[in-house]
């Protein structure tokens, strides 16, 4: 056979192939993907990356951003449309309460198995992956290193909250001659009370979350790690500059201190890296376990969590779910995807994840490259979380002041969860 009539007959096959699919170009997509995105201000990098997808694979990619603080009614309405999203957001345990029904099981699916760590995916009652994490965030104790040192101590030292007492003690006895501190102020003012109401009660409440398998908000609780809340409490107002009983006024500036070198430890998360890298060094830093006593808390790593989970519509058809499924794994595998997730959503737990320079992300991936456990965002569980959250700085500000005792604090923690229980479920 001559070349001609091999040209002739490849030109033949490409045209009846071309009917379906086009000789020489990208398949026509079997599904399409519709996103209803949480983060408004990821949504113009979204456009472009669903744009890039489309022109790679020929899949649809509809990205819709709900507006700022409107994401619960947007999906509400956007599901109850003949075209609605096949990927949602179902980040906290509420959510997945709410659209369990919609939620297709994740679990080993491809973009599943990229995952690093189960720590953030969401179930429901019945065991069913409901939502993945796509990006989280981890808050800690903060470590001047360099001051550690100057004190005698590294890191490697603590492992425990008996060995964090030991190191912070010291160093609050010896801060005359040292030239700092061990803490830095635990102010309790709007601006501040949020460290300590939100992030620090969360080792209580993860721990008995974890304990009682806490799957939704529970009615009551039981307060069962309130004597370890208050021994790391009681650590850090006892070994700072400012007198505990200023606190609740003082107006105290704790990102100030530890960026002026004026204390070793500053309770606080992953967003503060850019500040305090650029006035310190990253060399300098480093993010340690929030330790509170708990038996086998050397195994914890940080306090990391999201709302940030996605969830595929278990009501869309069949090509729909995966093209989606397809999407999802391409964004936490391919160059483009890691990179854009990286850059608008901060580190991904996915085994391609890019690169971060973050030291204290860098920390809490080791943690759990490690083995050790993360310490999940129980808090988000908090009924009406505002009221909660004032009337417990209400009665520690009493119990700094010397003006209260630690049961006000006990009451306001496990009466004050059934009191807003009540009132968030009339």
């Amino acid at each position: 056979m001559n070349r001609k009539k091999l040209f002739a007959i490849a030109l033949t096959l490409c045209m009846v192939v071309g009917l379906m699919a086009g000789c020489g170009s990208k398949s026509e997509a079997a599904g399409k993907v519709y996103w209803l995105n949480f983060k408004p201000e990821a949504d113009e990098a979204l456009q472009e990356i669903a744009a890039t997808y489309t022109e790679e694979t020929g899949v649809p990619v509809k990205i819709v951003t709900a507006a700022s603080g409107k994401y619960e009614s947007t999906l509400t309405a956007e599901m109850d449309k003949s075209e609605a999203p096949t990927l949602f957001v179902a980040g906290n345990a509420a959510a997945v309460n709410t659209w369990k029904d919609y939620c297709y099981d994740l679990k080993d699916t491809d973009v599943y198995n990229e995952l690093t760590t189960d720590d953030f995916t969401l179930y429901d009652d019945s065991g069913k992956a409901c939502s993945i994490g796509y990006c989280y965030e981890a808050f800690g104790i903060i470590v001047n290193t360099d001051l550690l040192k100057k004190a005698g101590y590294e890191v490697a030292d603590i492992t425990n909250f008996d060995s964090l007492k030991k190191v912070a003690e010291d160093i609050h006895a010896r801060a005359g001659e040292l030239g700092f501190d061990a803490f830095t102020s635990s102010g309790m003012d709007d601006s501040s009370s949020w460290r300590f109401s939100g992030h620090l009660a969360n080792m209580p409440l993860f721990y008995e979350s974890r304990d009682d398998k806490w799957t939704e908000c529970p009615a009551e609780i039981k307060g069962t790690y309130l004597d370890n809340f208050k021994m790391i409490w009681d650590l850090y107002i006892n070994n700072a500059a400012q007198d505990k009983a200023t606190l609740a006024t003082g107006g105290y500036d704790a990102e100030g201190e530890f960026k002026a070198g004026k204390a070793v430890f500053f309770q606080n998360g992953t967003w503060e890296y850019a500040a305090l890298s650029e006035a310190l060094g990253a060399e300098n830093l480093a993010m340690i376990p929030i330790y509170c006593g708990v038996e086998g808390e050397e195994n914890a790593g940080l306090c990391a969590g999201t709302e940030n989970c996605w969830a595929v519509n278990a009501k869309a058809s069949e090509d729909d779910i995966n093209a989606t499924l397809d999407f999802m794994k391409w964004m936490v595998t391919s160059e483009a995807g890691t990179q854009l997730m990286a850059e608008q959503f901060g580190v991904i737990p996915y085994k391609s994840a890019a690169e971060t320079d973050n030291v204290f992300f860098q920390n809490c991936n080791q943690m759990i490259e490690d083995g050790k456990y993360s310490v999940a965002w129980a808090f988000n569980y908090t009924p009406n979380v505002n009221e909660w959250r004032a009337t417990l700085v209400a009665a520690m500000n009493k119990y700094d002041a010397g003006k209260g005792t630690w049961d006000d604090v006990e009451k306001a923690f496990v009466q004050g969860w059934a009191d807003q229980y009540k009132a968030a479920n009339k």
